[in-house]
């Protein structure tokens, strides 16, 4: 697997994978009902530098890196993940946040931040703790899970100098 930066010819394969996850509204902040274009326009937005994960000419997943805030915040790292489904559970997104972390520190962020990851994606959860990340606020009931209703997000944090 290769992980490399996303080209124009990536754009349908990461439409693939971004736009069912996010018509799921299970696990981003993020309007349902975004056409093509409104997918493509959030998730390649000009302030995100955006990666695909690729086992030959299949693409696996994407990830984008940005500055979570404008000035004084502009040193602490966001990104974004997902996996396509039939990858998910083969270490795609860990190879995805280690290689966000390694790119992260050479843009010269000293921290990264996840401001919203919801409480019953547990398996981000897990693997955000297990690179490292500490949970340092809970948001209660601030994600209306379309199953579970209501239920807490998390403000994720990783130092990285």
């Amino acid at each position: 697997m290769q992980i490399r930066p996303a080209s124009p010819a990536d754009h349908a394969a990461i439409l693939a994978i971004v736009a069912p996850t996010l018509a799921a509204g299970e696990t981003y902040a993020i309007a349902t009902d975004l056409d093509d274009d409104g997918v493509l326009a959030y998730w390649l937005s000009p302030t995100h530098e955006v990666f695909v994960a690729a086992d030959g000419g299949t693409i696996l997943g994407t990830y984008y890196l940005m500055a979570n805030q404008a000035g004084g915040g502009a040193h602490v790292a966001n990104c974004g993940y997902m996996t396509a489904p039939a990858a998910q559970g083969k270490g795609i997104a860990r190879a995805m946040c280690e290689h966000s972390l390694v790119r992260a520190r050479e843009r010269g962020f000293r921290a990264m931040q996840f401001n919203h990851v919801v409480s019953t994606n547990t398996r981000a959860v897990a693997l955000w703790q297990k690179l490292g990340f500490d949970i340092v606020g809970a948001l209660p009931q601030a994600f209306n899970h379309p199953v579970h209703g209501y239920v807490d997000s998390y403000v994720m944090f990783k130092k990285l100098i």
